[in-house]
């Protein structure tokens, strides 16, 4: 499953950038020239502050520290845990918060 940053309603003009190695492909998405969301094969990587990340990762086995970035974000399997709705909901945030 690949997220389609399309459905996302309610945010402004972003940029993107596609990277390639041999092992993955990832897009990033920019607002201001800082990432709001990094889209990979079967996950996403969303901005979020410190109490909604804790709040995420307790409440579902797909959520984790992000890895691009670290204590700022999380990062989702898109497994069907959250809605479609909720992660439309925490880009729109993670976007607000660049």
């Amino acid at each position: 499953m690949v997220f389609d940053i399309s459905k996302v309603t309610g945010i402004g003009d972003y940029t993107s950038k596609t990277e390639k190695t041999d092992e993955k492909e990832r897009t990033l998405y920019f607002k201001d020239e800082k990432a709001f969301l990094v889209v990979n094969k079967n996950t996403i990587e969303i901005r979020t502050d410190g109490e909604l990340k804790k709040l995420l990762i307790e409440k579902y086995e797909s959520v984790m520290e992000s890895r691009y970035f670290g204590r700022g974000g999380v990062e989702i399997v898109l497994a069907g845990q959250l809605s479609d709705d909720e992660l439309i909901d925490l880009v729109r945030l993670s976007y607000n918060l660049s």
